[in-house]
């Protein structure tokens, strides 16, 4: 496996591997690494669609990627995707995908058009004091401290941030800063997640810098992830016969481990309660998707707050039985033994009546009922003890929604502190508590919310003790790579495999896990894209340092005298020369 830039090998049709027909493939879990590397299995492996097995805990795939509605409890999502143009396997992935809306067009062809047509912003990011405009005005507030942390933390080397907390490499200067409170909220970051991750983020989408106060940068899907991602990959699949088999519970592969190389051998299950044992060959490749952030995820209702389970199963516990073998396997317990660090709760709020989109319409500025985009991202409420957020996708987010209800997904990040109206623990709350709550922050009258909350909404609340469990600190090895040393037939996929330069929690990050595992066990003979260049391209890093100066000159930066010095005598040796267009260009002079 090799990475490829540019468009030479992007539409390049790889040829057939060897004995591809003799092989078959196992792959544990059916969410979007495992859909993803079936994918690939079919087109760029070419391998037989009766060949490949999945094996999936639930009764339905797509694991984080979900959007249901269930006949009991209403809508749930337990979370939205946000996406970019530079996911480079994910779009080479989807480019190959028939859409289910429109005959003849690629799921990228409708995105594409969908997002050039209605492009994503956001018109009121941050709110206070029930509802008022923040006033953070686009602006990062960074101090000269904290740009020089962020630059510092840019250049650092990975290894000397193993195991490190983003805390112990950045100030209250940066964390008081508009620009972490932006940050934060968008990706779920915490002071205490890896400074190695938040380093690799800051490179990653560096050249998105200019769009994180209003969201410019992202585009979004037509429906929730799992009708406008999922669902057309599993059509994909099946109509090249592929096997789908749920309700089973992997418990363990078991290897065959020499000097030489790793064999897995077995595959443990039990499906639908009994127990059953798959003996592998060497042409039978196996994908586990290890670790995930919605194990033990837990759904309440109006009336009921959802149970906390930080229990190791599932997934975890596959993971741990498979480590168990080998070093090079990983160590899970680094992710999935602190829920207190990893765990935040969402809760899926529809309203069902008139009464209060009209509130919703006066904070995002726009017509929630419009079909087009309506927060454009995630509204956050600053002085939220739970600092919580709400967004309202494109409407309506479910194809079976009536239209005259909304769909709203909310969150807060700090999930054992009172509420400001609900003096509760947003952990302890039920929906309905979670919508009084939520309302306050709109605006509602106080003698109006607890009518409104129980009249005209419902709500499903979903505790996740392990959605941030990949942004906990680490060092090398403990995520394995994607093919482990000596593997001749197995691979990670997902989350918690090893992905050089690119960041996890992004549907890229498991789309790209499935093209090297595939890519690699079958030796295809065309490059994996790789990771967009954004942190080595000179035009992006002026562009980002001259946003994040928010107009400032670099000779207007309090900087130490001798490096001040040092800056006037370079100015006078790049004078009249195209660094000093470059620079002028991009308003750092």
């Amino acid at each position: 496996m090799y990475y490829s830039n540019g468009n030479y090998e992007a539409f390049a049709r790889p040829e057939k591997p060897a004995d591809v027909d003799n092989k078959s493939a196992y792959l544990v879990g059916a969410g979007l690494a495992s859909l993803a590397a079936a994918c690939f299995l079919v087109r760029d492996g070419q391998m037989k669609g009766e060949h490949i097995h999945f094996l999936e805990e639930m009764d339905l795939p797509g694991g984080a990627c979900d959007g249901i509605r269930n006949n009991e409890k209403g809508f749930i999502i337990r979370g939205g995707r946000e996406m970019e143009s530079h996911f480079e396997c994910l779009w080479d992935l989807f480019r190959s995908i028939p859409s289910i809306e429109t005959e003849g067009l690629s799921v990228l062809d409708e995105y594409y058009w969908l997002n050039k047509k209605d492009p994503n912003y956001s018109l009121q990011r941050v709110i206070t004091n029930r509802g008022e405009d923040a006033h953070t005005d686009g602006k990062f507030t960074l101090s000269d401290k904290a740009s020089m942390e962020l630059v510092k933390l840019f250049m650092t080397p990975d290894k000397y941030l193993y195991d490190k907390k983003m805390n112990e490499v950045l100030s209250e200067d940066f964390f008081n800063s508009n620009f972490w409170l932006y940050w934060r909220t968008m990706f779920a970051f915490e002071e205490w997640h890896s400074a190695l991750e938040m380093k690799l983020y800051f490179q990653r989408f560096i050249h998105h810098i200019g769009g994180l106060p209003d969201f410019s940068s992202l585009k979004f899907t037509k429906y929730n992830q799992y009708e406008s991602l999922i669902l057309p990959m599993i059509k994909y699949l099946e109509a090249h016969g592929v096997q789908f088999q749920y309700n089973t519970v992997v418990k363990n592969v078991v290897f065959d481990i020499t000097e030489e190389k790793k064999v897995a051998k077995k595959i443990i299950c039990e499906h639908e309660g009994k127990e059953e044992c798959i003996d592998l060959i060497e042409d039978d490749l196996v994908f586990v998707t290890n670790g995930s952030c919605t194990e033990n995820a837990a759904l309440g209702d109006n009336d009921n707050a959802p149970v906390f389970d930080n229990s190791i199963k599932g997934c975890w516990e596959l993971w741990r039985n498979i480590a168990e073998q080998d070093p090079s396997f990983g160590h899970p317990d680094k992710f999935c033994t602190d829920t207190k660090a990893t765990n935040w709760e969402s809760a899926t709020v529809t309203t069902l009546d008139d009464r209060i989109p009209p509130y919703i319409e006066k904070i995002c500025k726009r017509d929630p009922f419009s079909g087009k985009v309506v927060t454009g991202g995630i509204i956050t409420v600053k002085d939220s003890n739970w600092l919580m957020s709400y967004t309202l996708n494109r409407q309506p987010h479910f194809k079976s929604q009536p239209k005259d209800q909304l769909v709203v997904w909310v969150y807060g990040l700090f999930t054992d502190v009172p509420g400001n109206y609900i003096k509760k623990p947003m952990r302890e709350c039920t929906g309905t508590e979670i919508v009084e709550e939520w309302l306050y922050h709109l605006g509602v009258p106080e003698n109006e919310i607890h009518d409104m909350a129980t009249k005209s909404a419902n709500c499903v609340p979903c505790m996740m003790p392990y959605i941030t469990a990949f942004f906990m600190p680490r060092t090398a090895g403990d995520r394995p790579n994607v093919v482990p040393d000596g593997c001749v037939n197995f691979a990670f996929l997902g989350q918690f495999a090893e992905a050089p330069r690119d960041v996890v929690f992004t549907t890229e990050y498991s789309v790209r896990t499935a093209m090297e595992a595939v890519y690699t066990l079958l030796n295809i003979d065309r490059g994996v894209p790789e990771v967009f260049n954004s942190c080595y391209d000179v035009r992006v890093l002026l562009d980002s340092t001259s946003k994040m100066m928010e107009g400032k000159k670099i000779t207007d930066v309090d900087l130490p005298i001798e490096a001040k010095q040092g800056l006037m005598e370079v100015m006078k040796k790049v004078k009249g020369t195209v660094v000093e267009e470059l620079l002028a260009r991009y308003n750092i002079i």
